[in-house]
């Protein structure tokens, strides 16, 4: 799925960082294959998506998504490591300090906010890749979920951003989701048609649309929790 459309400073531009919300649930046997028998913890790093912008306690992308996941009866708990305004440079200026002992795999949503500064696709592919470095030296599973740069950018631009994500999953063994955006929708084509799923930016999903992404993404992180060692 394709977005061509044009960031809003605003959208991103709230700093907000969301602390860790902590589940601690029971696992069953009918998803004992899917995850760890022991509690797994999962760090999702990233920028106001993930932080929940604009969106009261309880509704944005971790909360909702530790209450899909307790209801698969899955023991795993997912940290908010969101910070609304983040860039990749950000994102891993921070990384080192987050990736606490008890992380066991790490989401990383990183790269609406290099767009909105117009960063040129290179600079979003190194910060990326250190990442992913950093989370192989710790042998840690992740999940990277890719951004999709809108068409004013030009071509050349779009393509060289589009690509660094699947590129670097592919080549640091890492689960990989083409866009966020698709995971609210991944038949839409033009955000017009995803717009009762989103906040009046017009980029960041409502409590309802963070709850399509859930739907999507849950499984996902069931998949990857199922490579922690």
């Amino acid at each position: 799925m394709i977005f061509s459309f044009t960031l809003s400073p605003v959208a991103y531009g709230a700093l907000r960082c969301i602390r860790n919300l902590t589940f601690t649930l029971a696992l069953p046997f009918s998803v004992a294959t899917a995850v760890n028998a022991e509690s797994v913890t999962v760090f999702a790093l990233g920028d106001s998506l993930t932080a929940g912008y604009g969106l009261p306690d309880g509704e944005g992308l971790v909360p909702q998504l530790n209450l899909w996941l307790a209801d698969q009866g899955a023991d795993i708990t997912v940290l908010n490591g969101g910070v609304s305004g983040d860039t990749s440079a950000g994102g891993l200026s921070r990384l080192a300090w987050s990736l606490t002992p008890e992380v066991d795999a790490m989401i990383v949503t990183l790269g609406g906010n290099d767009l909105l500064r117009g960063l040129q696709p290179v600079v979003t592919r190194n910060n990326i890749e250190k990442i992913l470095v950093e989370a192989q030296t710790r042998a840690l599973p992740v999940l990277l979920i890719g951004m999709e740069a809108p068409g004013n950018f030009g071509p050349d631009y779009k393509t060289a951003f589009d690509q660094l994500y699947p590129e670097l999953a592919a080549q640091y063994g890492a689960q990989h989701i083409a866009s966020y955006f698709g995971l609210i929708d991944p038949d839409a084509t033009d955000p017009g048609q995803i717009a009762e799923l989103m906040q009046a930016d017009g980029i960041h999903p409502n409590a309802d649309g963070v709850k399509r992404a859930v739907e999507s993404l849950g499984p996902q992180i069931l998949k990857l929790v199922g490579q922690v060692d």
